[in-house]
């Protein structure tokens, strides 16, 4: 038969765990299901990491320009809103495909305006999308 203590013992660890790692890291709204992307110092910079996008939103000044940098192990291909269309914030599709290591900008943002994007891959992975905010 089990021994209680030994079970009890087990779960309260268990559950000790799964709060600690909730607790690292940066917000849940900047990371995604795996929990570890770590935003770039830069206020203009995504960074793609573990298959999430961190942060998920940026606000710039108009004129501005925003990298992507890739920093996962697969490709990951930028696009603006809506998916297939990319029609609401062109200047997002500069970005377009980023191999592991790349980094790219976007156009100049000139239009004050909220902007969508997401991966082109994988347009329907939440981790993956995001905004800008132009003022």
């Amino acid at each position: 038969m089990c021994n209680v203590r030994s079970v009890a013992g087990g779960l309260i660890a268990a559950a000790a765990m799964a709060a600690a790692m909730s607790c690292s890291g940066s917000s849940s709204s900047s990371t995604g299901p795996s929990g570890s992307c770590t935003p770039s110092s830069s206020p203009t910079t995504f960074v793609i990491m573990n298959n999430t996008v961190c942060p998920q939103s940026l606000t710039v000044n108009r004129g501005t320009q925003v990298t992507f940098s890739n920093q996962d192990s697969i490709v990951h291909e930028m696009a603006s809103d809506p998916h297939p269309e990319h029609t609401d914030c062109v200047e997002i599709n500069d970005v377009g495909v980023l191999n592991p290591g790349q980094s790219r900008q976007t156009g100049n943002l000139n239009i004050a305006r909220r902007c969508g994007f997401h991966d082109h891959r994988l347009p329907g992975e939440a981790a993956l999308r995001g905004t800008i905010t132009i003022q």
